[in-house]
């Protein structure tokens, strides 16, 4: 019955979903060509009104100043989801901020312990098929996790990395994206032909990948219970590859997946699994009107020549990927512009960046314009606004690449 409906839906959303700027790029010049996106600014007037008094954004520049956004839809209750999108996109429409909206199903389920939580029958949502929902450390159900870490700054402790190719997962998705997709799409249609530029793009993952956002420590179901002062912290070794130096897992996809279902796991099959994910949603997202210079993936890649890069391309969006260690200049990460060969999208993106260290204003100068002016890039999205937002050099060296 739900899937009836996710397919009545989309097939009604597709048309309604035909807009002015869906032509090919080689057909319409899309203006601005290029942004500087400030990835993390609040959804309040002030914080919208602080990036036009900082930056001073004007509209007839071919390169603009826009903020992105981070809407993770399993996180919360969809109420509170839905408004804080329409919130982000009225402020978008008032302030003549481009925006870039990121659609995350990967790293924050909280709200939905109905498909993670299979082993506490005293807590919301308990289950015991959901182990078929989450990662597993072997071949069958009964080594599936119940925790995992992550380090974004430092280390903590999240849940059960979902199994990426679990219908029940994929379909929780499916509706929440159903309901959210249209709202960007609507507001975009919305707009005169001269603010179609407010859209900087639509993005699918969030370094999507396995085991290295959400990994699993030797033993990790035993520390559940345990203080979190006593987990592991040595963390990860991302050059070795399946296991990134703690324990494998992906498992419980590739199995789903029809991949493998004995035998060594390997990265290239946890490498398939993050393609067909991101590919899956995309083209989701193509169905409900995104068309692909608007859409971005954010693909995982974090050593040299492992494959994972070219999960990021699909026929339906342009590809993306983090630049850390590359920041200075992009193109000097051979196995990303590797993997960007094997894509005809018109753009590509910098999802995720950021010029790491004391530096000066020059060097800021010189990293953003080695970025920005790579060729078919799209966009550059700077994490975090609140990490640049006092540092002068960073600020004064957006502001005179802007003014250019």
């Amino acid at each position: 019955m739900v899937k009836t409906i996710i397919t009545t839906t989309v097939l009604f959303l597709i048309t309604i979903s035909c807009f002015s700027d869906t032509k090919s790029v080689n057909e319409t010049k899309i203006v601005p060509l290029k942004y500087i996106i400030v990835n993390g600014v609040e959804g309040t007037d002030l914080a919208f009104k602080k990036i036009v008094d900082v930056f001073t954004p004007t509209t007839d520049r071919d390169l603009q100043i826009g903020v992105g956004f981070i809407i993770s839809y399993l996180s919360e209750n969809p109420v509170k989801i839905k408004q804080r999108l329409e919130t982000y996109l009225s402020l978008s429409a008032k302030y003549n901020l481009p925006v870039l909206v990121q659609l995350d199903g990967e790293q924050w389920w909280q709200n939905r312990p109905d498909l993670w939580n299979w082993w506490d029958k005293n807590k919301p949502g308990y289950n015991p098929e959901n182990k078929r929902n989450v990662e597993w450390t072997a071949w069958t159900p009964d080594s599936a996790v119940k925790i995992g870490w992550r380090n974004w700054g430092r280390q903590l402790r999240v849940l059960p990395m979902p199994n990426l190719m679990s219908h029940s997962y994929r379909e929780a998705c499916s509706i929440e994206m159903g309901k959210l997709m249209p709202i960007i799409i609507g507001w975009w249609k919305a707009l005169p032909k001269e603010k179609k530029y407010l859209l900087a793009g639509v993005k699918i993952g969030w370094e999507s990948a396995i085991g290295v956002n959400n990994w699993y420590y030797p033993n990790g179901n035993s520390y559940l219970d345990k203080p979190e002062k006593d987990d592991p912290t040595y963390g990860l070794s991302t050059d070795k590859i399946p296991d990134r130096g703690v324990i494998s897992i992906g498992y419980a996809a590739v199995k789903t997946a029809k991949i493998a279902s004995s035998g060594e796991l390997t990265g290239e099959m946890q490498t398939e699994v993050v393609r067909m994910h991101l590919e899956y949603f995309c083209k989701l997202a193509s169905k409900l009107g995104v068309p692909r210079e608007r859409l971005f993936t954010h693909c995982g890649g974090w050593s040299q020549g492992e494959t994972l890069h070219s999960a990021a391309v699909n026929k339906y969006s342009c590809p993306g990927w983090s630049f850390y260690k590359y920041g200075t200049d992009p193109s000097k990460d051979i196995t990303a512009m590797k993997a960007l060969e094997l894509s005809n999208a018109p753009y590509w993106g910098a999802v995720e960046w950021l010029y790491q260290g004391e530096n000066t204003k020059e060097l800021w100068k010189s990293a953003i314009t080695n970025t920005i002016s790579s060729d078919r890039i799209r966009y550059m999205c700077i994490y975090n606004w609140g990490g640049i937002k006092n540092n002068l050099n960073a600020i004064s060296a957006i502001n005179e690449i802007l003014e250019k």
